[in-house]
């Protein structure tokens, strides 16, 4: 099964890791001993192009040592995503590249769009493509006989979307709810425990957990791609992050925290999706949860979702402090289900 990867950032180096120097770890792997990488694209570290297969173990180092690929590597190009999905050799597309809300999922959605189109397979860890083009997108896949992949866009590689499918035939999802964003349940949590606003979002800058600009996080821009994503796959919107009524924790002060604590609750980042006479709608803001609530145990890095059907639910999944080989176990699992049903 050959691959093309789009983006090499800490996810894609953490599946490097998972299936070079962390192989024998991992035993459940094995499903992927022939994967074969043709094609690596980053946006500004160079790009690797090799039909024979990329050493993933010298890109890890390359990367993890320069932060780029050198000039003198073996197949080293400058290829830029959308030539490489239109013009390689490869079975399935992996879209690695981060969530871009300015540009409507762009380019991630065209990657993939273009992956199908030539009858290819795609797999995206990027929320965008489903946040904004879910609808076009496996509609395409559909037509061309090919999958479309992508459970590691909400809850990392927890079954979010396996689950519905394999698991839930039958239902129908009338709603969805649950804390989504990690960074902003984290500063959250924090400030609980007496820490201020900024030295929150610092403290999961250092860890990795929040980007250098937290925006998309604390904006409430990431929670609502995830809620978008989580509408249009579960519950059949087609609505964008823009769509959704949308209010961060930028605002949230100390005395906020004091306040709900007192009454005996604390300050979540929600995110919830309904149907209500025949529309769909979406919501994602700041609110004040029970100490008896499922969501109020959800601390630091963790998350849930909450999912209401017709016949069965609520059924909850919950994530305890995920880190990077949860996110590229949901793309790693994708390529599994891929080998298992194509290859």
């Amino acid at each position: 099964m050959r691959a093309l990867f789009i983006g090499f950032g800490n996810v894609g180096r953490t599946i490097a890791r998972i299936l070079t120097l962390e192989r024998s770890r991992f035993p459940g792997m094995s499903p992927l001993d022939d994967l074969v990488p043709v094609a690596i694209v980053t946006r500004r570290g160079g790009s690797l192009v090799d039909t024979k297969g990329i050493d993933l173990g010298l890109a890890l180092e390359e990367m993890d040592s320069r932060g780029r690929f050198p000039e003198g590597h073996p197949g080293y190009t400058d290829i830029t995503g959308v030539e490489a999905a239109g013009s390689l050799d490869y079975d399935v597309i992996v879209e690695l590249s981060t969530l871009s809300i300015e540009n409507r999922g762009e380019p991630a959605a065209t990657h993939i769009r273009t992956a199908l189109s030539r009858g290819r397979n795609a797999i995206s860890a990027n929320k965008g493509p489903i946040a904004f083009s879910y609808r076009e997108l496996s509609s395409l896949a559909k037509s061309v006989g090919k999958k479309f992949l992508f459970e590691t866009t909400v809850m990392d590689g927890a079954p979010v979307f396996n689950l519905r499918e394999s698991c839930l035939k039958g239902c129908v999802v009338t709603a969805v709810d649950g804390i989504l964003n990690s960074t902003t349940n984290y500063i959250l949590s924090r400030m609980e425990e007496g820490v201020g606003f900024a030295e929150a979002v610092k403290e999961a800058q250092d860890m990795g957990v929040a980007e250098a600009d937290p925006g998309n996080d604390v904006d409430g821009w990431d929670a609502s791609a995830k809620i978008s994503a989580l509408a249009n796959v579960l519950l059949d919107a087609d609505m964008t992050p823009l769509d959704v009524d949308r209010h961060g924790i930028a605002g949230v002060t100390p005395a906020d925290i004091r306040k709900a604590a007192e009454s005996g609750k604390k300050l979540k980042l929600v995110c919830k999706a309904w149907k209500e006479k025949g529309k769909v709608f979406g919501k994602v803001g700041v609110e004040e949860i029970s100490h008896s609530h499922h969501f109020s145990l959800v601390s630091g890095g963790g998350a849930v979702l909450r999912i209401h059907t017709d016949l069965m639910g609520p059924i909850l999944i919950t994530q305890e402090n995920p880190d990077l080989y949860d996110t590229a176990y949901g793309v790693l699992g994708d390529l599994i289900t891929l080998r298992q049903l194509c290859y």
